[in-house]
């Protein structure tokens, strides 16, 4: 199933970068995504964010934790598979860590996964005591976690 396919209701269904939270932006303007009304993250001067801002977590220590999830095949290079089932549903989330001189900047994640799941992959990156931003791929908007989180379920 592709991630644009509508899966079960249960299930979150996503392809995002996931920054840590810009700290000079602000939420914009409305926009409509998947049918509903969400307000992107945005620079302070309206414009998009920039993410400049590093997760406290190295890029090793995020694959080491990474790793220790159940199901979850990871390589060196920082690309990481993790699946499962629900009620008989299966689902898969693709990941892949990103660093500049050593300090892990970004992580990308295409696919779909119960929430729970997706808890255990933010957590191996810091969450929650790291706050995150989430921009969309495909929509070219950036959402703070809990519009993310309704995007993703809708």
């Amino acid at each position: 199933m592709r991630y644009d396919e509508a899966p079960p209701a249960t299930l979150y269904r996503f392809h995002a970068n996931l920054f840590v939270r810009a700290v000079d932006g602000a939420l914009g303007p409305p926009v409509k995504l998947r049918e509903a009304t969400f307000s992107p993250w945005r620079a302070t001067n309206g414009g998009p964010p920039t993410f400049n801002a590093f997760y406290q977590v190295t890029f090793e220590q995020a694959l080491n934790a990474l790793a220790q999830l159940p199901r979850l095949d990871a390589e060196p290079d920082g690309y990481f598979v993790v699946a499962g089932d629900q009620d008989g549903q299966r689902w898969q989330v693709d990941g892949h860590l990103y660093d500049f001189s050593d300090r892990l900047h970004r992580v990308e994640l295409y696919g779909q996964c119960p929430p729970e799941a997706f808890d255990a992959i933010l957590i191996c990156l810091g969450w929650p005591a790291t706050p995150l931003t989430f921009e969309l791929v495909k929509e070219g908007v950036a959402l703070e976690e809990a519009a993310f989180r309704q995007w993703a379920s809708s």
